[in-house]
Order: C-alpha cells, then structure tokens, then sequence
C-alpha cells in the first residue's frame, strides 16, 4: 500500500508552481526542470496532481482564484459615469503588479487555439467577466440578457492589454482607452 498523499505539501507545491508558471510562464513547461526548481521530483509531481495535464489545469486555477482575490480586494465600482467604471476597470487590469497574470492570461488563450481538447470548459475564457461587467455597464446595456455590451467590452479590454504587454507603449493604450470610453456615452437616463 502506498503511502497516504499529503494535502499540505501539495497546496505548498502548487503555490510555488504558480508562483513559477507566472514568473516564467507556460511555454516550454517540463516536469523536470519544474520539479528542479520546486525542489521536488517529477515523480513527486505526478503523484500530487496525477499528470502533466492536471498540473498545469491546477496552477491555472490557482492564479485564476488569486486574480479573483485581488479583485475582490478592489472595492467595487458601480458608481460614476460608464466612462470612469470603464477607466478603474482598465486601471486595475493594466496595474504593473497584474503584469504576470496578463502574461499568462494570453499564453492560456494560445494554447488553447492551438490544443482546444485540453480545455473543455473554453467558452469560459470569453464568459467569464459577463456578470461583473453586465452589471458595471447595466445602464449603458441593451437590457437584461444583453451579452453584446460585456463582449464589446472586454474585446476591446483584452485587445488593449494584448497590446500593451506586447509593445509596452502605455501612452496609445491610455489614449485609445479614453476614446472607447467617450464612445460609451453617458448612462441612460443621465
């Protein structure tokens, strides 16, 4: 009989994974060097999370659940003008410290164009912010049941944050920013 599997060291585990997928992101992930730089073996790894696969779905849940902590953390704004809700959005998401979650956010979506079987739940990748940002935008939105507000929102987020991290001109992002914001135009009834 095998011996008992360890819970805590494999919360331990998976936190240092994390904390290593977004320092280094995934692109060329091996178990080996992974379990080096752990401190761990790769059969160690297997046994705590069962495959390379299981692994890798576990630390990206794990940064997802610390992304949605800091967000939590973020006071919420419902308040002010579509405009100013679409500026702290943008504020947040494009924070230096959010860079290693940017990073990883765009590396998960190529890799799932590129290996949609590994992700079954896929869909979510573009649903998931629709009730955050449906009820940011409610009086801005085609009314109940509009997805096409959240969608243009975060198409036009994401397309901002690719570029960013790809060029790093902080300026135009700003600017090209603050022109979808005007084109939000004022809540109804404002």
């Amino acid at each position: 009989m095998g011996r008992p599997a360890d819970p805590a060291r494999r919360e331990r585990t998976l936190a240092r994974a994390t904390d290593h997928v977004l320092a280094h992101g995934l692109a060329g992930l091996s178990l080996r060097p992974l379990a080096a730089a752990l401190d761990t073996s790769p059969r160690m790894l297997l046994y705590d999370f069962g495959s390379k696969q299981e692994l890798v779905a576990a630390v990206l849940a794990e940064a997802r659940r610390r992304g949605a902590a800091r967000l939590a953390a973020r006071p919420v704004r419902t308040a002010g003008t579509p405009a100013q809700r679409l500026r702290g959005i943008w504020a947040w998401l494009s924070a230096p410290d959010r860079a290693p979650f940017v990073r990883l956010f765009f590396e998960v979506h190529a890799d799932l164009l590129a290996h949609p079987e590994h992700y079954p739940d896929r869909a979510r990748a573009v649903t998931d912010w629709f009730d955050t940002l449906s009820a940011t935008f409610a009086d801005v939105s085609q009314g109940e049941g509009d997805t096409a507000t959240p969608t243009l929102v975060m198409a036009v987020l994401r397309g901002l944050l690719l570029d960013l991290t790809l060029t790093g001109d902080r300026e135009r992002a700003d600017r090209a920013l603050e022109r979808f914001a005007d084109l939000l135009g004022p809540a109804r009834g404002a």
